[in-house]
């Protein structure tokens, strides 16, 4: 207790020399034993100090190790996440349970993102379309309960198509995007085209020899968008290759067909009437079907404006 107590003393010494020191602007004197126990104590606290130095450095080797394998393994999503909190008091309060959960998460989340990115990049979007910025105030035949059912993509696990018809600017390639687009959020690989265009694309790898790997790419796609079919009369070629993508995915895989004339009249469109009844066998009766009618959603738009 003896050294308790001049330990004591010490502390009321000091708050004295406090006191000296502002009443006389001087400090006072310390006995020996006193300065022998302030040496003591400031040994303690030097020691004290190098201690959590040293705790430090570990604590930060540490940090860096984690950081490099989260790297190496290619964790990126907890890696951001984790080195954010290093700066940060964010996982404060977490239990292990809890900050592992947290981690995780953010490496699920990243994944997610990069996913979508990389599909919605190789389905070469026409333009950004939203299921969520459908306009449905616009009288044009819109049912948005067919909408959001299509929306949880059971048409694809089904292997059904989806028929989009109507006049110039109502909308069609925006809802094919924006089921495409939903497709891409969900992990599914899809591929969005103008019909004319792909056909034309294809046409030119059948002629050099490459027709077989370009169907490959295509027959991969659980989903396939072809825009504004029959916009152009289809010639023999391109009849056979429709009817080969067709034939691929019959039953299988879905295709979503926007095209300004109306279903009746696709027979016609085809051109060839026994291939036109092989297609129309294939696609028409089990499809989900979206007549729009009514003015322009674009020149809508443009009056609002």
């Amino acid at each position: 207790m003896s050294g308790y107590n001049e330990l004591e003393s010490i502390l009321v010494n000091r708050e004295d020399e406090k006191y000296h020191v502002q009443m006389e602007g001087q400090a006072p004197e310390l006995t020996p034993k006193h300065r022998n126990f302030r040496g003591i104590l400031t040994l303690k606290t030097l020691m004290k100090m190098t201690s959590n130095n040293k705790t430090n450095r570990t604590v930060e080797k540490n940090m860096d190790r984690i950081m490099e394998l989260l790297s190496k393994l290619r964790f990126y999503g907890m890696l951001e996440t984790y080195r954010n909190d290093c700066r940060t008091t964010s996982s404060d309060g977490m239990t292990n349970d809890e900050f592992l959960k947290w981690l995780l998460e953010s490496e699920n989340d990243y994944r997610r993102n990069v996913s979508i990115e990389r599909l919605t990049k190789f389905a070469n979007f026409r333009y950004k379309a939203y299921m969520e910025k459908i306009d449905y105030t616009i009288k044009r035949n819109l049912d948005r309960n067919q909408l959001e059912r299509l929306a949880s993509l059971d048409f694809i696990r089904d292997g059904q198509n989806i028929f989009i018809t109507g006049s110039s600017g109502t909308g069609k390639s925006y809802l094919a995007s924006a089921i495409g687009y939903e497709a891409c959020k969900n992990g599914v690989k899809m591929l969005y085209s103008n019909a004319s265009k792909l056909m034309g694309h294809l046409k030119m790898a059948k002629n050099k020899g490459t027709i077989e790997s370009e169907m490959k790419k295509i027959e991969k796609c659980p989903l396939l968008i072809l825009d504004d079919l029959f916009l152009i009369g289809l010639d023999a070629k391109e009849r056979s290759i429709l009817m080969e993508i067709i034939e691929d995915r019959h039953g299988l895989k879905s295709i979503i067909i926007t095209s300004q004339l109306p279903v009746e009249s696709w027979y016609d469109a085809i051109g060839d009437p026994t291939v036109a009844d092989a297609i129309q066998d294939r696609i028409v009766h089990s499809a989900h079907k979206i007549e729009l009618t009514g003015d322009s959603v674009r020149k809508i738009n443009a009056k609002k404006k």
